[in-house]
């Protein structure tokens, strides 16, 4: 989605600068002590962490530009809550506070539309539903209903359905004067889950830190599937230089991992 130049909120998406972790920790200790400008350059070098994370939302149909905007919100209660003395990555912390942010909006703007002579058509069956009860000893059935009505079963039921009110994965089951926990924090996805989101973010944060031989022999190791052996004839180096970038590089990773 974001590979190629994408211009959201007016912004070349492909000239984001991204900050290393050494440049990231000097501002935030910058941040902690007041610094305004240093504010102002952590928000700008963490813009692709936003727009990493409203790619997971990108099937909604939302404007790209709406995400971003509230993801930025998220990315700045990241910045001025931060806490450098916790020991975890920068990231670590932001992404949830910018999945947070991003959720309540689609939550609050959650609006599901029914058409019009739909909900005539509810309406009308609810009207002989009521009146049936008070000349029937037992509760109408759909068929008592559809009976009064010239239309097929499946519309009355699907109209009926139509405008009871859903349970949105989005509405609070809970809250104790904090965060509320929602429908969807309650929904069990482990391809999904934030814990995979996050994992994904980190890795492809420590690749990318790789010099260009060493990130493809990971991609074609455990990537492609392929062997050490076949790895070596591909790129035409010995087997044993492939086994030491291979370790070499995985060494390297290790470190940019909480």
């Amino acid at each position: 989605m974001f590979s190629n130049k994408v211009d959201i909120c007016g912004i070349n998406t492909s000239k984001l600068k991204v900050l290393t972790s050494a440049e990231k920790e000097t501002l935030l200790r910058a941040v902690r002590d007041g610094d305004s400008e240093a504010r102002g350059k952590l928000i700008d070098g963490n813009l692709k962490l936003v727009l990493s994370v409203i790619q997971r939302f990108n099937n909604r149909g939302e404007n790209l530009d709406d995400l971003f905007q509230v993801g930025c919100i998220g990315l700045i209660k990241a910045v001025d809550n931060f806490d450098i003395t916790i020991g975890v990555k920068f990231s670590t912390y932001a992404v949830p506070m910018i999945i947070g942010e991003i959720r309540r909006y689609l939550r609050d703007n959650n609006a599901i539309r029914v058409s019009r002579s739909m909900r005539d058509l509810a309406y009308k069956a609810l009207q002989v539903k009521e009146s049936l009860a008070k000349t029937m000893s037992r509760e109408p059935t759909i068929e008592d209903i559809v009976k009064v009505f010239d239309v097929p079963k499946e519309d009355i039921v699907n109209a009926l359905d139509a405008i009871v009110d859903p349970i949105s994965l989005f509405d609070p089951v809970y809250s104790d004067g904090g965060d509320s926990i929602y429908v969807m924090d309650q929904v069990s996805d482990e391809k999904s889950n934030d814990d995979v989101w996050l994992e994904d973010i980190a890795l492809r944060d420590a690749m990318r830190r790789l010099n260009g031989r060493e990130k493809k022999i990971l991609m074609m190791r455990f990537f492609d599937g392929k062997t050490q052996t076949e790895v070596s004839e591909e790129i035409g180096i010995s087997q044993a230089q492939v086994s030491r970038l291979e370790k070499n590089a995985l060494s390297q990773m290790k470190k940019y991992f909480v």
